[in-house]
C-alpha cells in the first residue's frame, strides 16, 4: 500500500511545490514522546511579558472552536482538511501583558523541544493551541495533551507537548534552526532550509 499519492488537479492548489499527500496521518518525532498527564500540564509564559502560570482548566475556561487547515511537513509530506478543536492563539493572548518591545517569541516544550517564531506569525488569527484531532483528544504522539498550530507555516514550528512561550525582543533559533532548518519555513515559498 502506498503511503503518499500525488495530488490531483483539484486537490494541486491546495498542496505546496515538492508535496505529496499522505493517507493516514504521519508521525515524526525527534527524542522520545512525553507523557504528561492533565493534571500535572502546566503552561508559562515569561521574557517580555507578566509571567505567569497557566493551568489546563484556565485553557478549558477560553472559547473552543473547530479548525479545519491543511498540514504541510518539511519532509515533502501534506495532508488536507485536518478537523482540530481547540483554543484560538488571540483569545489566549488576551490574557497576557506583552511588552510593547517584544517582536519574536520561543516555544517551549516538554522533553526539551524548541522553535522560534516571530511575534507577527504567531498572532494570525487562525492560529490555535489543538487539544482534539477528528473529534478525540489529542494523543501524546500528535502532541498532547495540547499543541500548537501554526498552519501558513512547516510542521515543526507547530510545536507538540508545548508548555511555554518565552517572549523576546530579538530572534533566537530553536532546535530544528540551529541545526540547519529555515528560520521562518514557509510551505509556499519552499523554506525548508536554511541558505
Amino acid at each position: 500500500m502506498k503511503y503518499f499519492h500525488k495530488p490531483s488537479p483539484e486537490e494541486s492548489e491546495k498542496v505546496p511545490p515538492g508535496q505529496h499527500l499522505a493517507k493516514g496521518f504521519p508521525v515524526l518525532t525527534y527524542g522520545e514522546t512525553p507523557q504528561v498527564s492533565i493534571e500535572n500540564w502546566e503552561f508559562k509564559v515569561w521574557g517580555l511579558v507578566k509571567p505567569a502560570i497557566f493551568k489546563w482548566s484556565d485553557f478549558l475556561a477560553l472559547p473552543q472552536h473547530e479548525f479545519t487547515a491543511d498540514f504541510h511537513c518539511v519532509t515533502h509530506w501534506s495532508k488536507l482538511d485536518v478537523k482540530w478543536t481547540g483554543i484560538k492563539v488571540t483569545d489566549f493572548m488576551s490574557l497576557l501583558e506583552v511588552e510593547p518591545k517584544a517582536a519574536h517569541i520561543m516555544q517551549h516544550c516538554y522533553g526539551g523541544y524548541t522553535t522560534n517564531i516571530e511575534l507577527n506569525d504567531f498572532l494570525k488569527p487562525e492560529n490555535f493551541f489543538a487539544i482534539k484531532l477528528f473529534g478525540e483528544p489529542l494523543s501524546a504522539e500528535h502532541g498532547g495533551p495540547i499543541r500548537l498550530v501554526i498552519p501558513h507555516l512547516y510542521a515543526w514550528k507547530s510545536a507538540k507537548w508545548i508548555n511555554g512561550l518565552e517572549f523576546l525582543e530579538t530572534e533566537k533559533l530553536g532546535f530544528w534552526e540551529e541545526n540547519g532548518y529555515h528560520r521562518r519555513g514557509e510551505p509556499w515559498a519552499q523554506e525548508r532550509y536554511s541558505s
